[in-house]
């Protein structure tokens, strides 16, 4: 017997998740009561929009089976993202903070897929409910929409497994409970706790109430947008090593993290994949630091024979920059101390590269993921081994255990796409008049949704003069990486709708 697409279940669903996003626009209104701003009308009637989308959703799925089936769950999870931020642009467009629908969808869309490109010029000339409803979207995109539901779909009489398994990050899953919305609590409570955490530390070191947590929403979500034109560069020490801290912390895996804060360290130390992330952390933080001090600290020494002073207080400034911007790009956070366009092309290439990598599975980050990496990498020298005895059973392990042939071929798979999205990107970009080294800055950064780019979309730069038919295509790279390109591929895919 064949199973017909739940139809009823889909609205259902969707109405369930527009409510929330109502819920979350009144957090945002209130911010623009408070702040007592002449925009407060357009979230309100945003509010009242999605809360109708929301309760007609649920009319339409009455009675619906509570069966979430991969068919559903797919189509549910990347199908979300597009009407959460149909729902979600509303208040960009009717406050007229932008002029246009395209340039309302891209900044909705990179605020939930945490990618942190912008279209605002100038991000202190908007409203503080503008910088509030920016910075909540990338918090609710961070942890994803899905597993925000998940954890409270229950009581819309709703299952979730389907739904977790097609957004979750990475190669695998794992659970802390038999039960998956017991699961997505335990995150989420992190998840919050975390953002909680570096609020009141921003807050103590010199940063606004309003700022800290707007910031805090950015750096847990690592999706970048700050409430400041420059970014992080205005402040201080103390904040810039504490966003420095939360970035990296936010971009391990949030499954390991809750092990951590259990009390049990241990499960984190001996992660294979943490231990690949933290070290390309210090390894590009120490070449970033160390490129950054010859270039702007020793060579002028040895030609101007200036104090040690001055050259320890350089050494120590560029320990403090290049950690800051090799976390900022690994995590694909996008967040900013310096312009590194500015900087040596050796430098700016490795900020780059780093980009590309993204941190672990299971976090906020984007990227191809270290577990992905490491997989990769090590398929590619076992691979060596079995040519030099090609008769021996060389299997490929990581964490200590032997991979199933299906695991590295979905490493493989996911390698193949992603080079493939970024080569069509590319394409496509150039089509639209984008000069190539742009274009190709531009493809790797909307797929491992990390925002910054090269060129004059670098971290001084935003995508308000970018092709309209780019903006298009660029949201729909952003949402192919922010949920791992499977998700999204498979709705095109005739063996998914087949009976």
């Amino acid at each position: 017997m064949t199973r017909v697409f739940n139809t009823r279940l889909v609205y259902r669903t969707m109405g369930a998740l527009l409510l929330i996003e109502a819920v979350f626009m009144l957090l945002a209104l209130g911010v623009s009561w408070w702040y007592d701003e002449p925009d407060s009308w357009a979230f309100e009637v945003s509010t009242v929009l999605t809360c109708l989308a929301g309760v007609l959703g649920l009319i339409a799925g009455r009675q619906a089976p509570g069966r979430v089936g991969e068919r559903e769950g797919y189509f549910i999870v990347a199908c979300v993202w597009v009407v959460m931020s149909i729902f979600g642009l509303l208040p960009f467009y009717l406050s007229g903070c932008v002029s246009t629908i395209t340039d309302a969808w891209f900044e909705t869309m990179s605020g939930f897929t945490t990618t942190g490109a912008t279209i605002l010029p100038d991000v202190q000339s908007s409203t503080h409910s503008i910088l509030f409803w920016r910075a909540l979207i990338q918090w609710l995109g961070g942890m994803g929409i899905i597993v925000l539901s998940i954890a409270i779909l229950p009581m819309f009489g709703l299952g979730g497994m389907q739904l977790y398994a097609a957004e979750v990050t990475g190669v695998s899953y794992e659970k802390l409970s038999p039960r998956i919305a017991a699961t997505a609590q335990h995150m989420w409570l992190t998840y919050v706790l975390l953002t909680v955490g570096e609020s009141v530390l921003l807050y103590h070191f010199g940063m606004r109430p309003f700022d800290a947590i707007c910031h805090s929403f950015a750096t847990i979500s690592t999706g970048g947008f700050s409430t400041r034109n420059l970014s992080l560069m205005e402040y201080g020490p103390a904040i810039q090593w504490t966003v420095t801290g939360f970035m990296f912390l936010s971009a391990i895996n949030f499954t390991q993290l809750i092990y951590l804060f259990r009390g049990r360290p241990s499960r984190l130390f001996k992660d294979e994949e943490t231990r690949w992330y933290s070290g390309a952390v210090v390894l590009g933080s120490l070449a970033l630091a160390i490129g950054l001090f010859v270039y702007y600290g020793l060579i002028p020494y040895l030609q101007h024979l200036t104090s040690l002073h001055t050259l320890w207080s350089v050494f120590v400034r560029t320990l403090s920059k290049g950690s800051f911007m090799a976390v900022s790009a690994i995590t694909g956070t996008g967040f900013a101390v310096d312009d590194y366009m500015l900087w040596p092309p050796l430098l700016w290439a490795i900020v780059f590269f780093m980009m590309f990598t993204g941190g672990a599975s299971g976090s906020t980050s984007g990227g191809i993921k270290w577990v992905r990496i490491g997989i990769f990498a090590k398929s590619a020298l076992t691979e060596l081994d079995r040519r030099i005895h090609p008769n021996a059973v060389i299997p490929v392990r990581f964490n200590g255990q032997a991979l199933t042939q299906q695991t590295t071929s979905n490493v493989m798979a996911f390698m193949f796409f992603y080079i493939a999205i970024i080569v069509m990107s590319i394409l496509v970009f150039c089509a639209t008049g984008i000069p190539f080294d742009e274009a190709i800055g531009t493809s790797i950064s909307a797929i491992g949704n990390v925002g910054a780019s090269i060129g004059s979309f670098g971290p001084s730069g935003t995508y308000a003069e970018f092709p309209m038919a780019a903006k298009w295509f660029m949201t729909f790279v952003m949402l192919i990486g922010r949920l791992e390109i499977f998700t999204v591929l498979l709705l095109f895919s005739k063996t998914l709708w087949k009976k």
